[in-house]
């Protein structure tokens, strides 16, 4: 990611924060370049669990060509998608799991590589998150492909 862009992006990200500046000490403090951020207000996280996520983000891909931010963890059985505020709570289905108000995600700074929790799409710092319309067709056309598999 461009310094430029990886700024943008920690702007954003940080403007969810109860403080900004003190989010932005602590990516640069925290060993892992990790922050907790409240979801709710800037984004909602929608979390799949298990194989789906990554097909899921595979097929959203096909759909768009600029997807919103999306997490991964490092044995890929949990993916994140960042959604617009108030998806998580209209949100029903298996083996997701929505952060809306109230619950805080684990964020890792834009542009630096971390241990853990990573970013499979970065956030561009414009603000764009995944269409929920898209990411629930991609998310069906995948769990369609992985029952054809098994």
């Amino acid at each position: 990611m461009r310094n430029s862009a990886a700024g943008d992006a920690v702007a954003w990200l940080a403007s969810a924060a109860p403080d900004p500046a003190d989010c932005r000490r602590r990516w640069e403090r925290h060993p892992l370049g990790v922050a907790l951020l409240p979801a709710g207000r800037t984004w909602d996280v929608l979390v799949v669990t298990g194989p789906l996520g990554p097909p899921a983000l595979r097929v959203l891909t096909r759909f768009t060509d600029a997807p919103g931010p999306v997490l991964g963890d490092p044995a890929g059985t949990r993916t994140g998608f960042f959604v617009p505020p108030g998806t998580a709570a209209r949100w029903l289905g298996t083996r997701i799991r929505g952060a809306g108000p109230g619950s805080w995600v684990a964020v890792p700074h834009p542009g630096r590589a971390t241990g853990g929790v990573r970013w499979l799409v970065p956030p561009d710092g414009s603000g764009r998150l995944n269409d929920p319309g898209l990411l629930e067709l991609a998310l069906h056309e995948a769990a369609g492909q992985l029952a054809d598999r098994g």
